[in-house]
């Protein structure tokens, strides 16, 4: 299988509801009332719950994935742009930007709902696939 190059690029999104929220919480422990209190969460600048700015930043890891060949995510520098609420679709792109040479490749990565919510780079390694 080849390994992923300049230009290659790959898509991934998730619908985020609800449970999806409440599940993240109880499996990463982030209890912030902002995500899982919907009368404090009503009285933030938000106006309501938001998603957690790792889950929306979930389809990045998974488009990442579909890129060619085997790739280890090595760094991820992320912005997180603008809030995600239940109901938002994310849609995560990653597009090979640069060779860094030892199998690394520098990837930009960015993630959408109606607009930006996540902005940044990853460094991974890109490797052949071992069958």
């Amino acid at each position: 299988m080849p390994v992923a190059s300049v230009g290659d690029t790959a898509d991934a999104s998730i619908t985020v509801t609800e449970e999806t929220i409440e599940t993240y919480a109880d499996l990463s422990g982030d209890d912030n009332p902002i995500h899982a209190d919907d009368d404090y969460a009503s009285e933030t600048m938000f106006g309501g719950r938001i998603a957690h700015g790792m889950l929306s930043a979930g389809p990045v890891s998974a488009a990442l994935a579909d890129l060619p060949g085997d790739i280890v995510y090595l760094s991820q520098d992320l912005q997180f742009e603008n809030p995600v609420y239940p109901g938002d679709i994310v849609t995560a792109r990653v597009e090979v930007l640069e060779e860094l040479g030892g199998d690394r490749l520098r990837v930009d990565t960015t993630a959408e709902t109606d607009e930006t919510v996540i902005s940044g780079e990853a460094v991974v390694l890109s490797v052949p696939h071992e069958s």
